[in-house]
């Protein structure tokens, strides 16, 4: 309540004199914060929450290790040891978005996706939650997250459609559906040959002038793309591990057409999957012949079943930019694998 030291005749009298407007203005400054109150522009803000990383430890003939515990893990942010807050070993289970891509260029052989992805879902334990996501022009969730086989079958099997590729507006909705999935290890397993419409449209128009591959090329920059670093940024902040299982059909070496600009097109496409994979600690698995897509969906299965979980506070650099992860483990012999790092904003 703001109060006046005088009577409302003479508030009558100020009014009319001065007008109402700059009575108001008054008022305003009167109750409005000092300068000294206010944050200062160049506060630089850091995110706190726990970085979290899925990590696959082998030998050196590349077996799984699957036996480690809290204490045989060192894990470095920018050369500085870190906290271990929270340890999942690889026995936890998983939530993982099926991604499927059902563009027109997977009509041909629509059966042998599905019955391959029917094989993923086998090789899963019984507590792993899975949802499916298909996406063409429109992104459709098939069946959010459950531990049903029956409704995971059925959602792959009724699986259908055409149209144009968006590969990454379905990454980050499968993001937004992993979001509610807490406490869990988490993971994205996508089925596409990379080939997203906006981007290729974008591609090509950076192409238009290029005269050879090479030109092609180096006119795209794949992973300045803005649709690919959110993908990333959000993945990161999950800690989601991604494999993309790369279709025939997106491979730059297969061009019917040698084209410098589809080349470059094509190249790109298969450049921003290898950054999926590298920058969220996955794998990419690249397709060569269709009847090898079952045993790839199987190795993805393996592969989770040998990862542990780490999670810790940040307790170095409070500056914004590239922080790099490194882990150690007790036994020097093994090699352990994770994402490389992350962006603090």
């Amino acid at each position: 309540m703001i109060y006046f030291p005088f009577s409302f005749t003479h508030f009558k009298k100020i009014l009319t004199r001065l007008g109402f407007a700059s009575i108001l203005l008054c008022i305003l400054a009167a109750t409005a914060p000092t300068a000294s109150a206010q944050e200062p522009d160049e506060v630089v803000r850091v995110d706190t929450t726990l970085v979290q990383l899925n990590v696959g430890v082998v030998d050196p003939q590349g077996r799984a290790i699957t036996d480690l515990s809290r204490n045989d893990f060192a894990v470095y942010e920018d050369g500085v040891r870190q906290s271990i807050n929270r340890f999942e070993p690889t026995q936890t289970p998983f939530s993982l978005v099926l991604l499927l891509d059902l563009s027109g260029s997977t009509l041909n052989f629509r059966p042998t996706l599905k019955q391959a992805a029917l094989r993923f879902i086998d090789a899963l334990v019984s507590d792993d939650r899975v949802a499916v996501i298909s996406f063409n022009t429109k992104i459709e969730t098939l069946t959010s997250f459950t531990s049903d086989r029956r409704k995971i079958f059925n959602a792959i099997s009724i699986a259908e459609g055409k149209g144009n590729t968006e590969l990454y507006k379905a990454l980050m909705a499968s993001l937004q559906q992993l979001k509610k999935e807490t406490n869990r290890r988490k993971a994205i397993i996508v089925l596409s040959d990379g080939l997203d419409t906006e981007m290729r449209n974008l591609d090509r128009a950076s192409a238009s002038n290029a005269q050879t591959d090479q030109q092609a090329i180096a006119s795209i920059k794949p992973e300045a793309s803005a649709s690919l670093t959110a993908v990333l940024d959000a993945a990161d902040r999950q800690g989601v591990t991604i494999y993309p299982l790369a279709l025939p059909s997106g491979d730059p070496k297969r061009l019917p057409i040698p084209d410098p600009k589809i080349t470059a097109i094509y190249t790109s496409a298969r450049a921003r999957m290898q950054s999926l994979a590298d920058r969220t600690g996955g794998r990419l698995s690249a397709i060569n012949h269709l009847e090898d897509l079952g045993r790839l969906y199987a190795e993805v299965a393996a592969d989770l079943r040998t990862l542990y979980s780490l999670a810790y506070q940040p307790n170095g650099s409070h500056t914004r930019g590239w922080r790099n992860i490194r882990i150690e483990v007790s036994r020097p012999e093994l090699i352990a694998r994770t994402r490389l790092g992350y962006f603090a904003r």
